[in-house]
């Protein structure tokens, strides 16, 4: 029983995060949990069981009951100590006390007219040159991906761990290794990324799951 506790996906990425947490800035969660409207119907829920000091980043894609889970989300976060973000909507994050926002590469120029607004703000990059490209906005980490084989249908040709540790020893700031991160390999970008995933937290977190 104790080996197979050991070996559990939710024993892998709890020490993944501590891996993290060890290089990245105290004010930056080391694991963001993506929600996805098709793949995690319930965020509230699996906010409710995932570790203080994780971050949350809500994609509601304009979705008409998105106020009232992101209110739910920021409840669940405050009570836990997890870091909300919602993505691409500044006012909605306003309105409920998140933490900060999160932006898609292609709306990266809006983040200038927040800036200073949140005490956090990540964004997405794809590639190394959007990367450097957010060197010029008031973005706080980056989301990379993608890095390993995702099923995710936005996902490119991934990466892998090797390229991702060349990508952040010169990214102008903390990066997050996102797109196919599962239990069996965050071990492999943890010591120089933060953790970010959607199908794997769920997995691990989902207490229906």
């Amino acid at each position: 029983m104790t080996l197979k506790r050991q070996s559990s996906p939710k024993r892998k990425l709890l020490a993944a995060a501590r891996a993290a947490s060890a290089h990245l800035p105290h004010a930056i969660p080391p694991v963001l949990f993506l929600t996805d409207p098709a793949r995690t119907p319930d965020p509230v829920r699996i906010a409710k069981s995932l570790p203080p000091g994780w971050g949350v980043i809500y994609r509601h894609f304009g979705a008409p009951d998105a106020g009232m889970i992101a209110a739910d989300l920021a409840h669940v976060c405050r009570t836990r100590k997890l870091r909300l973000l919602i993505s691409a909507d500044p006012v909605l994050a306003m309105a409920v006390g998140a933490a900060g926002v999160h932006w898609p590469h292609a709306r990266l120029a809006a983040s200038q007219k927040w800036r200073g607004a949140f005490p956090l703000i990540t964004a997405s990059a794809r590639s190394p040159a959007e990367l450097r490209a957010i060197a010029h906005y008031p973005i706080d980490a980056a989301l990379v991906s993608a890095v390993f084989p995702s099923n995710s249908p936005s996902a490119g040709k991934p990466l892998g761990p090797l390229k991702l540790r060349q990508i952040a020893r010169s990214a102008p700031c903390p990066v997050f290794a996102l797109g196919g991160v599962m239990a069996r390999n965050a071990n492999r970008v943890a010591p120089f990324a933060g953790i970010a995933a959607v199908e794997s937290l769920t997995r691990a977190f989902d207490p229906a799951s």
